[in-house]
């Protein structure tokens, strides 16, 4: 299916933050509302900001509603997720995104907002795998804020890291997916599942036991996924568990071990996932990943909606 192109925010428009998985405060998103009003935009809360269901930002009701409104406003050109955490895949069934088909803007989060991405990159749309309200605004997360404000409006987006001794080197275009590595594994046979093919995966995750991130990619081997990739960004694997007894690998051998021979290139340690340093990923846009002896680049195809 075509991508969808998205328009680009100008200042002056009015933007949404819903909760759809943990709870969330008005003041734990202060930093965040006012740094989206520096940037021009009008700012409207939705009535899951400040609810709570035990550990939701509401009922699966209430998050349903509170989101579908907004991706039905057509005067909200966008919605950030105010956080993440865990409750995504319990309203995702439930949505209605004809709307958003027909009048596309912008999902942003990242995390446990990765199966909303894949929903909405099965859909044909693009969207934003970027820093969100709840992190947004702080001193260290400058960065990211700015490749987020770059993604939003439509300016164009680059990247380039130092070499890592471990890089596979290469090559390869192709559309951008991914997110956090546990979600794709839990969308795998849903609604929600990409089609690996051709693709340029990006993966993170963070408090993960180094046994069960080579559990997943025995799984996604054994699915076929990771043959058919065009190319690899690994980001950070953030506070790593380990088992009492050693599991013997890290994640960087676990990729390697379990992608060896496939002749796409693989880039390790880029600056993605739970870290301050968590730079904006349009998911679903065409990019170019290019690593060589000297470093590596991830370019995403400049288009003007």
């Amino acid at each position: 299916m075509r991508t969808v192109n998205i328009p680009a925010l100008q200042k002056g428009d009015t933007v949404g933050i819903v909760c759809l998985a943990r709870k969330v405060s008005l003041e734990d998103i202060h930093l965040g509302v006012q740094l989206l009003e520096s940037w021009g935009l009008l700012v409207v809360l939705g009535k899951t900001i400040g609810a709570e269901d035990y550990y939701f930002g509401g009922t699966d009701e209430l998050r349903t509603a509170d989101f579908q409104e907004m991706l039905d406003n057509p005067d909200i050109k966008a919605i950030f997720s105010a956080r993440g955490g865990y409750g995504t895949t319990r309203i995702l069934d439930a949505l209605d995104f004809s709307t958003l088909q027909e009048k596309p803007k912008w999902i942003v989060g990242f995390s446990d907002i990765t199966s909303l991405h894949c929903h909405l990159h099965a859909l044909g749309l693009e969207s934003i795998h970027g820093t969100m309200p709840l992190l947004m605004g702080q001193p260290d997360t400058q960065e990211a804020d700015e490749t987020l404000h770059q993604a939003l409006f439509g300016e164009p987006l680059a990247y380039a890291l130092p070499a890592h001794a471990q890089n596979v080197e290469g090559t390869s275009v192709g559309e951008l997916v991914g997110g956090n590595l546990i979600l794709l594994n839990n969308i795998v046979g849903t609604a929600s599942d990409i089609d690996y093919e051709g693709k340029i995966l990006f993966l993170e995750d963070v408090g993960e036991y180094y046994y069960n991130v080579d559990r997943v990619f025995v799984h996604l081997k054994r699915l076929g996924r990771l043959q058919k990739l065009a190319g690899l960004v690994i980001g950070q694997f953030s506070d790593m568990q380990d088992t009492a007894v050693p599991f013997g690998r890290d994640v960087t051998e676990i990729v390697l071990e379990h992608c060896a021979g496939y002749g796409y290139p693989i880039c390790f340690d880029f600056p993605v996932g739970h870290v301050t340093r968590n730079l904006a990923m349009i998911v679903g846009r065409e990019v170019t990943l290019e690593v060589t002896p000297a470093g590596a680049s991830l370019t995403f195809a400049f288009t003007q909606a």
